[in-house]
This record gives C-alpha cells, sequence and structure tokens, in this order.
C-alpha cells in the first residue's frame, strides 16, 4: 500500500520552522508518517537552543559582489535564535551538515577567539581601512549574545582601533553596548540600522518569532538617536500579500528618529523556498498560493533569481510599485537612502592604538551603502 503524503508540519511555538528539513548535501532525507498508532500529544515541545564552539580562524570575510556596498563584513554567529521564516541565511547551515530549518535557529555556532583574529587582521602590514558590516548574515544581538558577548567584544577592539562599521539588527540588545558605540558615533565612526519588517505585532511574532517586537524596536532607535547614533531603518523583506505597512513603518520609524531606510524584496534561495512555502501554508494558508506566485513575478518567473542588481530589489511591474512607494514615503518624512559617511582616517592599528589613542589623522570618510 502506498503510505499518504506528509501533510505541511504545524507550526512550534517560539520557532521559525517546524522540521529539520533536509539539505541540498544531505544523501538520506526521512519524512514523518502517519502509522496509525495514537499520539500522546498534538503539539510537541520545541526544541531548546544549544551553542556550539567553533575556534575563529578569520575575522573578516570579503566580497566583491557589485550590488552590496561593502568589501567585508563580521560575523560572531552562524545560524539565528531570532528563527526569521525568510532569512536567507539558512542555506549556510547546509555547510555545516546541519538543516537549514530547525537547526539553523536551535543550534547557534559561537565563533571562540574572534576578537583576537581580529586584532591579528588589523595588524598586519598594509591594511586599509573601510567600514566593515556586523551581522551581515546572523543576527550579531541574538539573544545569546547576552551571555556570550561576543559582538561586545569585537566592538571593543573597533573602539581600541578607532575602526569603522555599520551593523544592522533586530535585536534590543544593541543598547547594552552604548558605552562603546556612542562615543565612536560622535566620531563619525558607526552607524546601525534596526530591522523592522512590520508593525503588526502578530505577524511579526510568527514570522520573527524570537525577535524583539515592533514596538521594542522602534523604542531602540529612539534610544540610538537620543545617544547620538546615527541610526536608520531597514524594512526588509517586503513580502507581497503578508507586510503591506511599509508607509506605517516608515513613519515610526522617522518619528522615533531614525535619519536613513533601506529595503529589499523577499529571496528564497535554495532550501528557504522549500521552508518559507512551509511557514506560509501553516500560518497563512489561504494567501500561500498568490504570495508564492507574486514572489515568482518579482524574480522573472522563478522563486528566487541570484543576478546581480535584481535579487535584491527584484524586476517587473511590481518591484516598480515598491521603489516608488519606497520613495515616496522616504521623501515625506525626511528618511535619506544613501548611508552615512564614515570616517576612516582616524584608525590605528592595535599595536599602535594600545600606546598612542585615537584622532592624530584627519577623519576620511568612506561612503557605505548597504543594498542598492
Amino acid at each position: 500500500m502506498t503510505p499518504p503524503p506528509a501533510s505541511t508540519p504545524g507550526p512550534l511555538r517560539g520557532r521559525g520552522s517546524a522540521e529539520r528539513l533536509a539539505h541540498r548535501f544531505q544523501h538520506e532525507v526521512r519524512q514523518p508518517f502517519d502509522d496509525g498508532w495514537p499520539i500522546e500529544s498534538d503539539a510537541p515541545l520545541p526544541p531548546r537552543t544549544q551553542v556550539r564552539w567553533e575556534e575563529a580562524r578569520s575575522a573578516l570575510s570579503w566580497n566583491d559582489s557589485p550590488d552590496i556596498g561593502f568589501d567585508r563584513s563580521l560575523n560572531p554567529y552562524r545560524g539565528c535564535e531570532h528563527g526569521c521564516a525568510y532569512c536567507y541565511a539558512r542555506p549556510t547551515h547546509a555547510y555545516l551538515d546541519l538543516s537549514p530549518g530547525l537547526d539553523f535557529e536551535t543550534v547557534i555556532i559561537a565563533r571562540r577567539g574572534l576578537d583576537a583574529r581580529l586584532r591579528e587582521e588589523l595588524a598586519k602590514p598594509g591594511y586599509l581601512p573601510a567600514p566593515v558590516a556586523i551581522g551581515s548574515v546572523t543576527d550579531a544581538y541574538q539573544p545569546v549574545e547576552r551571555e556570550l558577548r561576543l559582538t561586545r567584544a569585537v566592538l571593543t577592539v573597533l573602539h581600541e582601533t578607532a575602526h569603522p562599521w555599520v551593523l544592522v539588527t533586530k535585536g534590543s540588545g544593541v543598547e547594552r553596548d552604548l558605552d562603546l558605540i556612542a562615543p565612536m558615533a560622535r566620531d563619525g565612526l558607526c552607524a546601525v540600522y534596526v530591522t523592522i519588517t512590520t508593525l503588526d505585532a502578530d505577524l511579526a511574532r510568527r514570522l520573527e518569532p524570537r525577535a524583539a517586537a515592533p514596538w521594542r524596536r522602534l523604542r531602540t532607535i529612539r534610544t540610538l538617536a537620543d545617544a547620538g547614533v546615527p541610526v536608520g531603518v531597514s524594512v526588509a523583506p517586503q513580502i507581497p500579500f503578508l507586510n503591506d505597512d511599509l508607509e506605517q513603518v516608515l513613519a515610526a520609524a522617522a518619528e522615533a528618529g531614525a535619519t536613513r531606510a533601506f529595503y529589499t524584496v523577499l529571496r528564497l534561495p535554495w532550501e528557504v523556498r522549500t521552508l518559507f512555502a512551509q511557514w506560509l501554508r501553516a500560518h497563512y494558508p489561504e494567501r500561500a498560493q498568490r504570495v508564492l506566485a507574486r514572489v515568482r513575478d518579482l524574480h522573472g518567473g522563478r522563486e528566487y533569481d541570484a543576478a546581480f542588481g535584481e535579487r535584491m530589489t527584484g524586476r517587473g511591474v511590481w518591484a516598480d510599485l515598491w521603489r516608488q512607494r519606497f520613495a515616496q514615503a522616504c521623501r515625506r518624512h525626511g528618511l535619506h537612502r544613501e548611508s552615512v559617511p564614515l570616517a576612516t582616517g582616524r584608525f590605528r592599528p592595535p599595536a599602535q592604538a594600545s600606546g598612542r589613542g585615537r584622532g592624530a589623522a584627519p577623519p576620511n570618510a568612506a561612503q557605505l551603502t548597504l543594498f542598492d
């Protein structure tokens, strides 16, 4: 007898994924099978988060992608407990032989010794400073940072060397490090973007289950702005027929003190296309087909098109409509779409920074654009 097809897994409380989806390098795939025996509960407890340590062999990652406006980045963690259903970084867990589904948000890889590796790299002869993007893959202020403090250790090195940086986060934990961030902001060395995908608390709880609530992220913007930190808002990703309050988010962020903004549209590389489709069917089954059809419209008939220049913003009528809405809302609320120019001329290599301090060189500026 042919077994019945596996149904869409139901949502797990506090998690964005409902199963350990097999990754693309996996040779054996297992699926749930209903054998007719009763189960004790229809709502299994979600798995707990575990941290695995990895010795950092390097700190800075380099890229030359023409549609990413920074050439170096740093990520203290692999995997992210926020559990965002749409996260484009989920497929990176496959390289660790872990699932881009539940493993991505429950098995967090912490990079031990990252601050020491960063010191070594900044001290290399001929190193030229430019803004480093912190947490460009996974959130540097996800919940485990409260105890592990890897991001703070990295900021300490950047503070000592007067090295420019920019950070995008959903975590209110960034407020903890204002003693490092605010002085650097006064010297033109840093900027922070807070991601607010929607103001709808129920949607945010489903979409980004362990990230700070929308109202809390607005408070983080206010706290940063009041401390003199250049702060912007990321309204990424825009998801058709789901988070349709783009203008309201930009208005609320501007009122809270944001001065800049950027957005991207939903992109579904590799396993994310399956995971997000499962999430849609579990939480918004009546919209699932319509959402996915519009995503394909944005990416030339596919769930994802990796072409530079279009993968972030899409193409076609709907992409043009988003561009117009975003541009008009930014003009209305005085939000700049270019990035904060950051100073590079204050940089001192670690050995010099420990003995001489900052401020001798003129504050040259480097323009950092996140996503155009």
